[in-house]
């Protein structure tokens, strides 16, 4: 027995463990992958968008039906998107295709041609069938649901007879300076709207029939999200200070606001709160539905007053402000149920790493916790009763819609019978100290056991930079890419850490608004510093073959380690990332929304991946779309001729058409299959 117990050791130190079935990049990046959500009016019905291998199709169910039903039959990975705007018990509306670029040309990612137009579609529920309404963007369809409205150009077009046989189209409204946000009052008899005038703009409502525009309160700043009392009788809506004399936007700072209410009958209108200083819930990133007024007199805003981004109730005459979803955390999309006395939020309270779904009793403020304690629940959907809808992704599962009904929980799906869901690789939950003492969080993706000590290691930055990666499928399709392309790596041996570095959401108003970020001074960086040593200190990490990767800001920080550290960061995949902090403020005027005047310019240059040229040695890959409109695809090709005058070796691979976060699965698949490759010539 001695003998055969010392046999076997050896055979077990003689031989490697088995491995884990390797799965292709393919099958996690291909996987069905569901984009949105969209609830009825009466809380019955429930369509959603699904996205497989690019090619996007429409889902559709209603409260106690069996099985979900498949509306569309899109086959081609075309890169146009589809947006739901309306469901009714008949119909269900939505647009197909992209929005445009500065020079109004509409995002083509498949070069087809002609390009395709922005269509608004209704799809007749009973037999499938699509009739396009309108070559233009989003719409909002009448209480009665038989009239739709939508702008095109400036002005306001109405469609009569919206569920009829022959819809019939009609300039509706010509305003100065154009017209955004139309929304129609609860008996469908107005339309209320926000008129830009470039340094100001102004809430108005006009009555179809008439010709004459009522203007709310006009003032001399922004007025902006205009929302109807249940009478119809009053408006509130947000006002922020008007632009001042070569004022600068700046998306690292805060919107101070007010919430103002006004009478039509008057035409007069009165402050009711005024966020603190700049403190207001806008800074760099707006919530879905930033202001609501409930069937029951409550006017629901979200503000960061506090520290951290929470829906607030407060009565119209001003009284009665409270917090409903209290706590060291944030709150994100939210929804009302059908009858408006509950508030559905997602955020990370009691779990920092995730979001998970409250329910909120709007006069009592008792709030419940509905969804479980692991994945990732998001962008939900209040509907009849106590019925409501969300998006789930798992760590091993990616985002698909989930129902809640009658006490049970059912997944729509459609999911992959083909996705190796027990192969996936759940991350870990770590913290790491800056060079300044402050805590970073991040995840870390472990190669599966077997693949020895001393592994490569790559570190992902998310973009933004206002985004947290967390431990699952993430709920923006950009991410959730990502989150597969890290799962993928670990699989091939890599050890992966994720990293949430300062200036990104999640972890309160003064984590987000971390002194001298970007062009002010690159303090994130100091963050991906910390992550490389963290890795370093880890026994099964190889400390000479530290890769980093990243999309957009991830993209700059990626460029900032080469360029800064390359004898810690040996190679790099930049995406379409940053690389002159002040030629981006000479494309974006003014200022490209970082607040920068003429003297910061000189300091951002400081601040970028270009002022430390000299020292940079590591390859680098450069990835980007020719019709980025975020960051000008100029910014890779400086970058560059600049590594080539000095002999660092770089690649690059760029897709025509293509925007920021590409559109095509194709796009996805042969830049990550790209990345996979650059690290395994440099890495291993």
């Amino acid at each position: 027995m001695k003998t055969s117990f010392i046999l076997l050791m050896l055979a077990c130190l003689s031989f490697p463990a088995t491995l884990p079935a390797q799965f292709t990049l393919e099958q996690v990046l291909g996987a069905p992958y569901t984009e949105s959500l969209h609830g009825s009016k009466d809380g019955r019905h429930l369509a959603w968008v699904v996205n497989e291998k690019g090619v996007r199709n429409i889902w559709y169910t209603s409260l106690g039906a069996t099985t979900p039903t498949l509306l569309t039959n899109y086959n081609t990975d075309d890169g146009l998107g589809i947006a739901l705007q309306a469901v009714t018990p008949e119909h269900l509306f939505y647009v197909r295709g992209n929005g445009n670029n500065r020079n109004g040309e509409p995002a083509n990612p498949a070069s087809i041609s002609p390009v395709p137009e922005r269509q608004i579609l209704r799809l007749r529920l009973a037999d499938k069938h699509i009739d396009t309404l309108a070559s233009v963007g989003s719409m909002e369809l009448s209480p009665d649901g038989k009239a739709l409205i939508y702008t095109k150009g400036k002005n306001v077009y109405r469609m009569l007879e919206a569920g009829g046989a022959e819809p019939k189209e009609e300039l509706l409204l010509q305003v100065r300076a154009g017209v955004t946000s139309p929304t129609w009052s609860p008996d469908g008899t107005k339309i209320a709207f926000v008129s830009p005038r470039t340094d100001h703009s102004f809430v108005g409502v006009f009555e179809p029939g008439t010709d004459r525009i009522q203007w709310i309160s006009p003032g001399l700043g922004f007025d902006e999200y205009p929302v109807w009392s249940p009478d119809g009788k009053r408006l509130a809506f947000l006002r922020r200070p008007g632009r001042s004399k070569d004022e600068l936007r700046n998306f690292t700072g805060g919107n101070s606001y007010e919430i103002w209410v006004g009478s039509l009958e008057t035409g007069n209108a009165l402050p009711i709160w005024k966020s603190p200083s700049d403190d207001g819930g806008f800074a760099q990133y707006y919530p879905n539905s930033p202001l609501r007024w409930t069937k029951q007199d409550h006017i629901l805003f979200y503000s960061e007053h506090e520290g951290w981004n929470h829906i607030y109730k407060i009565r119209p005459d001003g009284a009665g402000l409270t917090d409903l979803t209290p706590g060291a955390c944030i709150t994100e999309n939210s929804s009302l149920s059908t009858d408006q006395k509950y508030l559905y939020s997602s955020g990370n309270c009691g779990d920092i790493n995730r979001r998970h779904i409250w329910r909120t009793d709007i006069t009592s403020g008792v709030a419940e916790q509905v969804t479980g304690k692991s994945g990732i629940q998001s962008h939900v959907v209040g509907l009849e009763g106590n019925a409501f809808a969300y998006r789930e992704g798992l760590y091993n599962q990616p985002t698909t819609a989930v129902l809640h009904h009658n006490g049970a929980t059912k997944t729509l799906g459609p999911l992959d019978a083909q996705f190796p869901k027990s192969s996936l690789l759940e991350p870990q939950a770590v913290t790491f100290m800056a060079a300044d003492g402050l805590e970073i969080h991040g995840q870390l993706f472990t190669p599966p056991p077997g693949t020895g000590n001393k592994n490569p290691a790559l570190i992902y930055m998310h973009g933004g930079p206002i985004r947290q990666m967390l431990l699952g499928y993430h709920y923006s399709g950009y991410y959730a890419n990502a989150y597969s392309m890290n799962q993928y790596m670990a699989s091939r041996g890599y050890v992966v850490l994720s990293v949430n570095y300062r200036s990104g959401i999640g972890y309160g108003r003064d984590f987000r608004r971390a002194a001298k970020q970007g062009p002010r001074g690159a303090s994130e960086y100091q963050d991906i510093v910390a992550a490389g040593k963290y890795l370093q200190s880890l026994e099964i990490v190889n400390p000479e073959k530290i890769g980093l990767w990243g999309g957009s800001y991830g993209g700059y920080l990626t460029a900032m380690g080469l360029a800064r550290n390359s004898g810690l960061f040996k190679a790099g995949v930049d995406l379409h990332g940053v690389h002159d902090w002040a030629w981006r403020g000479r494309d974006f005027s003014p200022g490209g929304g970082w607040g920068l005047t003429e003297e910061l310019m000189a300091g951002a240059t400081a601040a970028s991946p270009i002022a430390d040229l000299s020292a940079w040695t590591s390859p680098v890959l450069l990835i980007s779309g020719d019709d980025d409109r975020n960051v000008m695809i100029g910014q890779s090709i400086d970058l560059k001729n600049q590594l080539d005058a000095m002999g660092v070796y770089n690649e690059h691979l760029v897709f025509p058409d293509e925007v920021h976060g590409f559109l095509r699965y194709d796009s996805w698949l042969r830049a990550f299959q790209a990345t996979e490759g650059f690290f395994n010539r440099y890495l291993k």
